[in-house]
């Protein structure tokens, strides 16, 4: 019964369509995605557990860790249209109201310079 509610807690609700859709994220991620999961997933480095594309009420992020409340997602460039950008404001709004801390990252940056990206997100773990 408690794993239960620690995993209704876990996805805020989220729904079975929102689950299918994270589903068929994971089996297709993009490259800056795959470089960034082969960090993550590495508990001894960072000691906690990461989900990849893990479904958050009517969203999915690209990862999560419960433990920490802690989302990081990666944008590709259409993410630099206005709408986009705008969209993307208002759904870290969102997550933040759910006590939920993002960290974005370019697909750039996590492709040309990985350990700069591990690097900040171990700070913000330690802090």
């Amino acid at each position: 019964m408690r794993s239960r509610v620690i995993e209704r807690n876990m996805f805020y609700g989220a729904n079975r369509n929102i689950f299918e859709k994270a589903h068929e994220l994971r089996r297709n991620m993009t490259e800056a995605e795959r470089v960034l999961w082969n960090e993550l997933k590495n508990r001894q480095l960072f000691k906690v557990k990461f989900r990849r594309q893990h479904p958050i009420d009517i969203f999915i992020v690209d990862f999560y860790c419960h433990e920490l409340k802690l989302a990081i997602e990666i944008d590709g460039e259409i993410h630099l249209k206005q709408e986009v950008a705008e969209y993307d404001e208002g759904r870290t709004h969102d997550l933040e109201r759910q006590g939920i801390q993002i960290l974005r990252f370019t697909n750039y940056q996590v492709i040309t310079n990985v350990n700069s990206v591990v690097e900040k997100i171990l700070q913000v773990i330690a802090s």
